[in-house]
């Protein structure tokens, strides 16, 4: 049995029809025998709605508050991923970077990851869980949202 990480990027899951045939890819490598991890990012266009959406809001804005609103496209998109793994039969559960936790630096809108921690992940794994983990986001010592 291997530990697999599979990466689906903004188009791979752009629509409901696309975040199905992921969900099925996913379950099929389980099925295999293998751990499945899975990190998805927003789907295609959301981040640049969010983008929009602040420079709307603010012109000049607070870096720490652009990176909470621009970091939720994922938090949308692990969610509706679990729900179609689960909905073919598998446990899973979805996590932000916050839960895992993907632990970065405090550079707002251009963190780097210092350290991403095993345990919760591991249990997860453990237990048969698929986990499915938010892209581009991360949290600071301080417990702030960051972006990548």
């Amino acid at each position: 049995m291997a530990l697999i990480v599979q990466k689906y990027g903004g188009t791979s899951v752009g629509d409901s029809d696309r975040i199905k045939n992921v969900a099925r890819k996913v379950v099929a490598r389980k099925r295999k025998g293998d751990s499945v991890v899975v990190v998805v990012s927003a789907m295609s266009g959301e981040t640049n709605k969010l983008v929009a959406l602040v420079n709307k809001i603010a012109e000049i804005h607070d870096t720490r508050e652009y990176d909470q609103v621009v970091s939720t496209g994922e938090q949308i998109t692990i969610g509706l991923l679990t729900l179609a793994i689960q909905a073919l039969g598998e446990k899973s559960r979805s996590f932000l970077g916050l839960q895992v936790p993907i632990l970065t630096n405090s550079t707002s809108a251009k963190a780097r990851i210092l350290q991403v921690g095993e345990k919760n992940l591991r249990k997860a794994l453990a237990e048969g869980v698929i986990p499915v983990v938010a892209g581009f986001q991360g949290v600071d010592e301080k417990g702030n949202v960051t972006t990548l």
